[in-house]
């Protein structure tokens, strides 16, 4: 009884979420139908297929998010393939359109208030076509960003007081790779051999490995198996980890070879200096199981006195608590840069930092853009990225 309530507790929830999603998703076609289509100057046929166009998109936007789980592969693959591509065109066609109504009534006031006769028509028909272009352009242009292998971020971080041992000390972090619906096999395959070329002392993956459940993702999951540091792979828990069945997938990644850490730490011997690599459950882990909240602080109990610490924790918020318990340096992703205009924009209303590296107090923090994608398989101003990460004496 107490799982079972537990249970409907996290997925009530969700469906209401979904429930808000559908109504605003279908405000927002509806929108963007009234404002675009009789200004495309359309025949009746044409106007109809628009629409169309609309309907299907309106309905795959949200199906593509929910599919997976309850229909049979591959035809859910594609449906939810094709429903994330439509999410992404259907992305920058709203916010376009949103700013062509802007800047049309711009036009418009200035219009009256000079008395000036203005090509009302053809200002729409031209607009109109535009917003569709640009729309299509961005999701195109995006795509290729997103399906390209992630390209290689060198950032060395200063750390006072740093034993001479670990200068130059090389972690590779990857993050967000969203093994999914778009994201399979070869594309995790070409992320290890190039993570495997830069030769790591240690490999950090920073959470939202997956989207989807065990049984039907593991088969794309097996190359993170070969993933080879001089002193292993470390694994932390990302938020889609924790909708994907999180104890099944912290059992497969240990199956795999990877270490996982769920607030605990590990002392690394590198020559004659230690460094302790600590990892946390994500930031949202103790709505799903309270017994396994995020604990910056028990992570690193029991870690030697003066030694370097390094944290792994998937979303940047956590490092409120991870200055405090002292550590050095935090890597996290969960943020992807934005992915794409206008949510990079949103990005700051729930974290701190969106990308890169900053300085909270005397630690420092790198978040990573992610190494693949979430959703539309679209990136805009945001490229994925593979980053090695050197620390040096400060």
């Amino acid at each position: 009884m107490v799982m079972a309530a537990r249970r409907a507790s996290l997925i009530m929830p969700r469906v209401f979420f979904l429930l808000r999603l559908v109504a605003i998703v279908a405000v927002a076609h509806v929108y963007v139908g009234l404002r675009l289509i009789p200004d495309l100057h359309l025949t009746s046929g044409q106007q109809w297929a628009a629409w169309g166009v609309l309907v299907t998109s309106c309905i795959l936007m949200p199906v593509s998010l929910v599919i997976r789980p309850f229909a049979a592969r591959p035809w859910a693959d594609w449906v939810a393939g094709i429903g994330l591509v439509m999410m992404g065109l259907f992305s920058s066609t709203f916010v376009c359109t949103l700013l062509r109504d802007a800047v049309l009534t711009i036009v418009f006031v200035m219009g009256d208030l000079t008395s000036a006769t203005l090509p009302l028509t053809q200002l729409k028909f031209i607009s109109a076509v535009a917003v569709v272009a640009l729309a299509l352009a961005a999701t195109l242009v995006g795509a290729f960003n997103a399906r390209r292998l992630a390209r290689v971020r060198r950032v060395d971080v200063p750390i006072a007081g740093l034993p001479s041992a670990l200068q130059g000390f090389a972690i590779a972090q990857i993050s967000d790779i969203h093994v999914g619906p778009t994201i399979k096999h070869g594309y995790v395959e070409h992320i290890v051999q190039a993570v495997n070329a830069l030769q790591p002392d240690l490999i950090a993956v920073t959470g939202d490995v997956v989207d989807g459940p065990v049984v039907q993702l593991s088969a794309h999951t097996q190359p993170l198996g070969q993933l080879t540091a001089r002193h292993g792979t470390y694994l932390v828990t990302g938020n889609h980890e924790y909708y994907s069945g999180v104890n099944a997938w912290v059992a497969e990644f240990r199956r795999l070879g990877l270490h996982v850490l769920m607030n605990e730490h590990v002392v690394l011997r590198h020559a004659d200096a230690q460094l302790v690599v600590a990892g946390v459950t994500d930031y949202s882990a103790g709505a799903f199981d309270p017994a396994q909240a995020s604990d910056p602080v028990k992570a690193l109990a029991g870690a030697p006195a003066g030694s370097v610490s390094v944290l792994l924790a998937h979303q940047p918020r956590s490092a409120s608590a991870a200055v405090q318990a002292g550590y050095a340096l935090q890597l996290s992703g969960h943020t992807h840069g934005g992915q794409f205009f206008p949510w990079n924009l949103f990005v700051r209303f729930q974290q701190p930092f969106v990308a890169g590296l900053h300085r909270v107090e005397e630690m420092w923090v790198y978040i990573s853009r992610g190494t693949g994608y979430w959703g539309p398989p679209k990136r805009l101003g945001a490229p994925s990225e593979i980053t090695l990460l050197r620390l040096v004496a400060a």
